[in-house]
């Protein structure tokens, strides 16, 4: 009987513990940090379900879930933990710290490794760091952050590119340019404006630095090796910003500023000025002959019609002052929001920037928006996407060359003693007195703009096959719309006359895409042997289109587009295309987290170079040494303390397409009839130019890291470069590009920050970086008698020779100015000794090896803030190099370019008199 009643109750118990077990409940709670601090926003998920909620301001969170489930609560830097509900409906749970997560990472572009398992040169900069500087093109804010990166602003033009060079110049004729990867895709960083006469337009403005996360500077060849053919003149890697899981964050941020020129060395001569000086040239060089004295010169001037001051009416007009637009402002909105679950996050963002230039024009204008989201599909597939879109409006001026519709030249060119106006206020276009237009009138009257479309996405799936063996899956793709036009009016400026109004236009088109494949394992060897090994696959197609159109003659006012054009009309297209494909293999080995081995290898192919040319083997080993780890550094003031080498192997293909194909072309127009001619040579064993870097540096942070640092030594070597030589003129070319020529480039860096005071209410930090690069040309192409060819020959200022940098500069060598007749004098064998007054007699010569390259160049940052109030201020400077300012013979000479066609400077009035 009792047999019988147990096998009864038996399954009565288990009806009982399966109704319990599946029974929901409420459950309530409080989440805190190691410090017992509430944690707001943790994520609290139902394990094996969708349900999940978050903790409040307070840390407390409600959520239902049957008896026996498992909640599981994660947090940004904190450990994850899970908890089984039970019996109770009360569950408090202490978080602690995530010492891994919290670890600093560098972003490699291919990979992403901990400080410590780092053997190259790198510098990453943080958005904290970026994120309050007011710039349109994120390449801006590096400026003077990095040790060894120089920045030269080429334009103060809102929107143009900026001339960055990493560890210097390395080739003579391709590119010396970095390579730009945004969220690990390489990206093409052109000028994108439609004229090569007016200001550039960098394709990275089309990127909102809010939207920025970090970026990484890549150094020497065990940091750009991965990138292989383009990593030759270093990395600059973009990793824009991804959602959180949390609840949802917004945040809204508006700039606004204003800007002037920082330096205006020279300042043009006023009305009076210039008439004093008119009175003395005029009494020097007639007084004598004519029989009059200084205070009668001004007279016989406009009598003579000498100095164009026959019309002056004695005021004074202030071009200078007409044409700047003071305090220039600066206008920035943004509006973000991101957040999202265990499993899924988002980050959106809009952005509007508008900055004015500081002359007259209209002002630069963008809007951009993105929009990234990561979620698991599954518990091992995670897909993640980013779209990012922008329109940007330019108004470039014609500032690369000697155009008289410069504003910027109108300040020192125009003649002082011109009325702006006429006496009825419109705008005086006749009466000038020099072949200056008037760019008031211009500005109002001509149409101009570059307008850039930019849209890229980036979408990547990771599978995780087996344990720590991951599969991923990436495509970029990255269009680009240029739209340009340029409308000059009927009456006043470049086409006036029997022009009649000319328009132009053109767009570009580019559209680049690439597809990586890779597989990626993680395994230890016993407890201290740690490998990471990544083998992947890249294919970039890059398409480019270019429609160009212009014509002239416009029958009224009001019509600016071709289609009203009535005469002289041109049109012209173009199409090149290029191929990059690319085999890597990295390794990454680290024993015990202290000694650190890194290998890369590439062989990457181009379709810039012919078949049997067309690949290259690129790729550098690593090593590192975490001295910080050892047991005989335990308890000592160093937090931080690593040893690191590498060499290394790049390349670079920076050439025009089909370079080494022998051409024909089909434009020539013979009799009315279309013609073709031999256009270029090429050259079918053309390849690849390339780098090899020796890099050697220590990483350092002593009292709780409060000071830290690092320093380098480098020295990189270019050879097979690609150069144009030149050809004898019997084989109808006149140039034939080869790889020939070496150049070496060497030099230290270094970097430190200092926390002067770290305070929950007052913090103040500093810090700089220095870098040096010494550069020098050691082997040239040969011409038949076995002498150096000098890339830069047909230069009148520069000069390229083994022993020099490139460029140096080549002119006659000033010796001052003969006292008794005032004239300048020049040493006749360019060095000492005789002098002579005839320049053309005088001897060219190497001046104290100075190029235009800086030998120097550094950085000086500071922080200070209070309560959440701040200050930071910023220094760049770069120096060893020289500079010859050309156009100072239009306004700092004693000629008719100064007192006569335009104007001169306050200088000339510090003139030689006779003592």
């Amino acid at each position: 009987m009792r047999t019988k009643v147990a096998w009864i109750l038996t399954p009565l118990l288990v009806l009982f513990m399966s109704f319990s077990y599946g029974q929901e409940k409420t459950i309530t709670g409080n989440v805190t940090d190691q410090d017992g601090l509430p944690l707001p926003g943790v994520s609290v998920l139902v394990v094996g379900t969708t349900t999940g909620t978050q903790t409040d301001f307070d840390g407390n969170y409600t959520i239902k879930a049957n008896v026996g489930q498992v909640l599981r609560y994660s947090y940004v830097g904190q450990k994850t933990a899970e908890r089984k509900v039970g019996s109770s409906s009360t569950i408090n749970i202490q978080l602690a710290e995530d010492a891994e997560a919290l670890e600093e990472v560098i972003v490699l572009g291919y990979s992403t490794k901990s400080v410590d398992e780092v053997t190259g040169s790198s510098v990453q900069v943080s958005s904290e760091d970026i994120k309050d500087v007011p710039v349109l093109s994120v390449d801006q804010a590096l400026q003077g952050k990095v040790a060894g990166l120089q920045i030269s602003t080429t334009s103060g033009t809102p929107g143009a590119q900026q001339d960055i060079r990493i560890r210097g110049v390395g080739s003579i004729n391709a590119s010396n340019s970095p390579l730009y990867v945004i969220d690990g895709v390489p990206v093409v960083s052109e000028n994108f404006s439609g004229s090569a006469n007016r200001t550039s337009l960098s394709s990275l403005v089309s990127l909102n630095s809010k939207d920025i996360e970090s970026m990484t500077v890549l150094k020497d060849a065990s940091a750009t090796a991965a990138y292989g053919a383009r990593g030759s003149n270093g990395v600059i890697v973009i990793t824009t910003k991804r959602g959180k899981s949390g609840k949802a964050v917004f945040n809204f941020s508006s700039v606004l500023g204003f800007q002037n020129n920082a330096y205006n060395k020279r300042n043009p001569l006023t009305a009076t000025q210039r008439a004093s000086l008119i009175d003395e040239a005029t009494f020097n060089a007639y007084g004598e002959s004519y029989d009059f004295e200084i205070d009668e010169a001004r007279d016989f001037a406009i009598a003579n019609n000498l100095g164009n001051i026959a019309n002056w009416d004695g005021s004074e007009y202030d071009w200078p002052g007409l044409i700047e637009n003071k305090d220039a402002l600066i206008q920035d909105y943004n509006f973000s929001a991101s957040g999202g679950t265990e499993k899924t996050n988002y980050y959106a963002s809009l952005g509007y920037n508008e900055t004015e230039p500081t002359v007259i024009g209209d002002s630069f204008r963008r809007i951009s928006g993105k929009l990234s989201f990561q979620t698991w599909l599954r518990d091992n597939v995670k897909l993640d996407n980013s779209i990012n879109v922008s329109n940007s409006r330019q108004n470039p001026v014609l500032e690369n060359g000697a155009f008289f519709n410069n504003p910027h030249l109108t300040r020192y060119y125009m003649n002082p003693f011109a009325n702006p106006y006429n006496a009825d206020g419109t705008y005086n276009i006749n009466s000038l007195g020099t072949s200056v237009f008037n760019t008031l009138y211009t500005n109002e009257n001509d149409e101009v703009y570059n307008k850039y479309t930019r849209a890229t996405t980036n979408t990547k799936l990771d599978w995780e096959l087996i344990e720590n063996l991951t599969f991923s899956s990436r495509i970029g793709l990255d269009f680009s719309l240029s739209e340009y036009k340029s409308y000059n009016n009927r009456y006043h400026g470049d086409s006036d006359g029997d022009v009649n109004g000319s328009s132009t236009a053109s767009d570009e088109k580019n559209y680049n895409w690439v597809s990586q494949n890779s597989l990626n394992y993680q395994f230890k060897l016993g407890s201290k042997h740690n490998f990471d090994v990544t083998a992947l696959f890249e294919y970039q197609k890059n398409n480019y289109t270019y429609l160009y159109a212009y014509g002239e003659n416009f029958s009224t006012d009001g019509l600016t587009n071709i289609a009203s054009a009535g005469s002289n009309f041109d049109a012209s297209s173009s199409f090149t295309d290029w191929t990059n494909i690319s085999y890597l293999g990295m390794l990454n080995y680290n024993f015990d987290g202290r000694y650190i081995l890194d290998a890369t290898f590439r062989r990457e192919g181009s379709s810039r170079f012919a078949n049997g040319h067309r690949y290259g083997n690129f790729g550098s080993v690593g090593l590192g040494w975490n001295v910080h780890r050892e047991a005989f550094l335990e308890g000592s003031v160093f937090n931080e303390l690593r040893l690191r080498g590498s060499w290394g192997v790049t390349g670079n293909s920076g050439i025009a397409t089909n370079t080494y194909q022998a051409f024909l072309a089909y434009d020539a127009d013979y009799a009315g009839n279309g013609a073709v001619y031999p256009s270029q040579l090429g050259n079918e064993f053309l390849s690849w130019e390339n780098g090899e870097t020796v890099d050697a540096g220590f990483d350092f942070g002593v009292f709780d890291n409060r000071l830290s640092g690092s320093f380098a030594y480098f020295n990189k070597r270019t050879y097979d470069l690609l150069q144009n030589v030149p050809l004898s003129p019997t084989t109808g070319f006149t140039s034939q590009n080869t790889n020939v020529g070496e150049v070496v480039n060497k030099g230290i860096e270094a970097q430190l920050n200092y926390d002067i005071f770290r305070g929950e209410d007052f913090s103040w930090s500093i810090s700089g970086n220095f870098a040096t690069v010494n550069n020098e040309v050691t082997k040239l192409a040969l011409d038949s008698t076995g002498e150096d060819i000098n890339p830069s020959a047909t230069s009148t200022y520069k000069t390229t020779e083994v022993g020099l940098p490139i460029g140096a500069w080549f002119m006659r060598t000033w010796a001052g100015v003969d006292t008794e007749t005032g004239e300048p004098t020049w040493y006749v064998n360019g060095v000492d000794g005789e002098v002579t007054s005839n320049y053309a007699s005088a001897a060219r010569v190497n001046q104290d090896e100075a190029s235009a390259l800086p030998t120097f160049s550094g950085g000086l940052s500071t922080h200070i803030e209070y309560k959440g109030v701040f200050i930071d201020a910023s220094l760049y400077y770069a120096g060893g190099h020289k500079v010859y300012e050309q156009y100072a013979q239009h306004y700092f000479r004693t000629n008719s370019f100064t007192l006569g066609s335009y104007n001169g400077v306050e200088e000339l009035l510090e003139r030689w008199q006779q003592p």
